[in-house]
């Protein structure tokens, strides 16, 4: 399989990783009671120049966090080609999605360090971003396999 392709399959795989997140997430919060996090809008309003814009934050919040999932899922495509299988490819994915996210937080100043968090809200990121690498991962191998 050439890059191009890697990285073709693993946007389109990252869209649906993206689908099922946002799927959990949803599930998650009905159950919970937890409010619809605004942390993609926020990153979208601070690298826009709009920090602190409460209605840049909304307007971006959705875009966001499909643009940022999907895109991620060009990691996973690359990840592909490293000769690694599928597991560790996708646990090498989530520990990037995650750090990355972690990193990209904490240098925009939207979100304290992971030991700083509320245990439920560790818990709970945790969870979703591996719901997404996991998604993303089979998703990719099955188009791997139909396409690559």
């Amino acid at each position: 399989m050439n890059v191009a392709v890697a990285l073709g399959l693993g946007l389109v795989a990252g869209a649906v990783g993206t689908v099922v997140l946002t799927a959990s997430e949803t599930v998650e919060q009905r159950l919970t009671h937890r409010e619809i996090s605004n942390v993609p809008g926020q990153v979208g309003a601070a690298l826009s120049g709009h920090r602190g814009d409460e209605a840049a934050v909304t307007r971006l919040n959705t875009p966001v966090h499909w643009i940022h999932g999907i895109t991620l899922g060009a990691v996973r495509g690359a990840l592909g080609l490293t000769g690694l299988g599928a597991v560790a490819a996708t646990a090498v994915h989530y520990a990037v999605v995650w750090g990355g996210d972690v990193g990209l937080y904490r240098s925009l100043s939207i979100a304290p360090l992971p030991w700083e968090w509320k245990r439920q809200e560790l818990v709970t990121d945790l969870f979703h971003k591996g719901v997404y690498a996991v998604a993303t991962g089979v998703a990719f191998e099955l188009l791997r396999n139909a396409f690559g």
